[in-house]
């Protein structure tokens, strides 16, 4: 076979080629490109996302993912007419070309498209299809043109600040503040903006941006504490003599505990590693699990970051995520409502989360994990991860955090959680007093280069709100002999 390959031409296959390939194979049929659209169209149609295909229905079949039961209650399409479907799916593949031509480093095609993706959005914006609608309806908006344009415009951003064209990236920003009233994405836009404007020497204008999205209520979690912290640091005297009512929380003290541990690179950009006491190679978190354990307090624990408390809320709220709510559940292969990234989520379910949460408070969480999980084990659910955190484990984690700390996590994440599902602290640490009783400790662990990032001060913040004993570790080499 590889004599054959080597003997073919560059424009041409052999004929022994092509017959030994045939006879391996057997009959070989293309899929015209007419085709290959009109099922790729299919697919979207129904799936209404471009990760799963067909094998969804095979994988099922097989028994190899079981997707949870629910009512698919469906009274108005997604797409209300076809050429809001079009042009969709017109703005995908302009979006597509974005990330080629960014991998490929074509500058001029990257250009191109931004151009083009920010002309649509401004006709969008004309039309009124941006800024109308509430949250009631914001999941709606994920397949439309102008949401798809947003994301190529937003890679336009990133692209103009690595090239340092602070002013075109300023260009863009506003443009999506102005064009998007109702999206979680306005924090992250405004903080850009104000960077990018100190970047220009525009401080006055840095500061007011900073302010003005203080006032936006949809700059949450990371991205308000990074613009009150901005505003702490630009508004100085003589540009602002007023202290605002928030400086006191932000500036608290987070409590710092500091390890060391023998470090094995030192190279920037890469994972820190270190040695442990029995000579094995880990990493940061590693390491201060096995301090935790030892002489910091006799501490069980898990490196989990956000997954463990994503796969407490799921099984918890498991009955609320999967309840019967009109346009959520489309197919049968969902893992989560549509709106469940949106302030719907919560707003429809009000009552139902707040009987739930109130039930929490009050002790309930073990038994109600439980009940879920032994009705639920195996079936997706996003954010529920069943191999990597056992019962056990969970049942330890609920009876230590407490009602009160507990439920006050998953009204964060069941209210926003966009912006709460991400940048939870490295490690869940418990302490067990008896069959009844416990405590917890939350931790973000950094290495010798590493700083928090402001989604983790944020959490880190609303943790200590909640009564939660918090801490940050420090991992660092020993100082060198003198």
């Amino acid at each position: 076979m590889i004599d054959l390959l080597l003997s073919s031409s560059k424009n041409m296959v052999s004929p022994e080629l092509r017959s030994s390939v045939l006879a391996i194979t057997g009959s070989c049929i293309k899929v015209s490109p007419l085709a290959e659209s009109l099922m790729w169209r299919a697919e979207r149609l129904f799936f209404l996302n471009g990760e799963q295909d067909l094998s969804a229905f095979l994988l099922v079949d097989l028994g190899i993912v079981k997707f949870p039961d629910y009512k698919c209650i469906i009274s108005d399409p997604i797409f209300p007419n076809r050429r809001d479907l079009l042009s969709y799916e017109e703005a995908i593949e302009i979006s597509q070309i974005m990330v080629e031509s960014l991998d490929e480093n074509n500058s001029e095609l990257v250009l191109r498209c931004i151009e083009v993706s920010s002309s649509r959005m401004s006709i969008a914006l004309q039309d009124g299809k941006c800024s109308s609608g509430g949250p009631m309806v914001a999941f709606f908006s994920y397949f439309s043109a102008s949401w798809v344009y947003s994301k190529v415009v937003l890679l336009g951003v990133s692209f103009f600040e690595r090239e340092k064209r602070y002013i075109d990236a300023i260009s863009l920003l506003r443009q999506l503040l102005d064009a998007f009233i109702f999206d979680g994405r306005r924090g992250y836009w405004t903080l850009r903006l104000s960077v990018d404007l100190e970047h220009v020497g525009r401080l006055d204008e840095s500061l007011q941006a900073a302010e003005d999205g203080l006032l936006d209520p949809w700059v949450r979690a990371g991205s308000r504490v990074a613009l009150q912290r901005r505003v702490l640091r630009l508004g100085k005297p003589p540009r602002r003599w007023k202290v605002p009512s928030y400086s006191e929380s932000v500036k608290r003290k987070i409590f710092e505990v500091h390890v060391q541990g023998r470090l094995l690179n030192c190279k920037t950009g890469m994972k820190s590693i270190f040695y442990n006491e029995d000579g094995e190679q880990c990493g940061v978190e590693q390491l201060a699990l096995h301090y935790y354990a030892g002489e910091g307090g006799g501490w069980q624990g898990v490196h989990t970051e956000s997954g463990i408390w994503l796969t407490i809320f799921g099984v918890l709220m498991w009955d609320i995520i999967f309840a019967d709510v009109p346009h959520v559940f489309r197919t049968k292969f969902q893992t989560a409502p549509l709106d469940l990234e949106t302030d719907s989520f919560y707003e429809v379910r009000k009552g139902l989360i707040e009987e739930l949460l109130d039930k929490i408070q009050d002790g309930m969480a073990e038994e109600i994990l439980i009940t879920s999980w032994e009705s639920h084990v195996g079936t997706a659910c996003r954010g529920v991860n069943w191999e990597k955190h056992s019962l056990a484990d969970l049942r330890a984690a609920v009876k230590c955090i407490g009602g009160h700390c507990l439920a006050s996590i998953c009204r964060h994440l069941a209210q926003d959680y966009r912006s709460w599902s991400s940048g939870m602290p490295d490690l869940l640490l418990w302490r067990l007093h008896d069959c009844y009783r416990g405590e917890a400790k939350l931790v973000e662990v950094k290495g010798p280069r590493d700083r928090l990032s402001e989604q983790q001060r944020a959490w880190l913040l609303v943790l200590m709100d909640c009564g939660f004993n918090v801490e940050v570790c420090k991992v660092t080499p020993p100082p060198a002999p003198s």
